[in-house]
């Protein structure tokens, strides 16, 4: 149990790290560029889960949790096959894990641009945010945009 929680809080901890989609979050790449500005209006929006990463850092974590834990049982030869059998679980659970716990919210907006044209983008965020109507700013730059107001 208590190997299964050191999984599960290195896991947790690595979520934090992990990057951000809002339309509000900026990563510092992409401070000071140029991004091209598209008006339109919102046809709709729908609630979509955005994926949670897959990093070698959650199988890893748990492998080498899970093979410490198989090694303290048996003894001699039957310490050795329950720590691969271990690090074989435990490298799947974490990357498991890592994927459940860095999963997001976020929102499919369609977009009618005032030239007429009907775009789609996925951000990460709560899909009250915005309303069929609301007029809005397509910000675009080096092949992303994100959706403003």
């Amino acid at each position: 149990m208590k190997t299964l929680s050191l999984l599960l809080l290195s896991v947790i901890l690595l979520g934090g790290c992990a990057s951000s989609k809002s339309g509000d979050v900026y990563s510092r790449d992409q401070a000071r560029r140029e991004q091209t500005v598209r008006q339109g209006v919102v046809e709709s929006v729908r609630a979509v889960q955005m994926e949670g990463t897959k990093s070698p850092v959650g199988t890893v974590a748990g492998a080498a949790v899970g093979g410490i834990a198989g090694s303290t049982l048996g003894h001699g030869k039957g310490s050795a096959v329950t720590a691969v059998i271990g690090a074989v679980a435990g490298g799947l659970a974490g990357a498991a894990i890592e994927e459940g716990v860095t999963r997001r919210q976020a929102m499919e907006i369609t977009v009618q641009l005032d030239g007429g044209r009907l775009i789609v983008i996925v951000q990460e965020g709560d899909p009250q945010e915005f309303r069929p109507g609301d007029r809005v700013r397509v910000l675009s730059s080096g092949g992303e945009s994100r959706v403003t107001r």
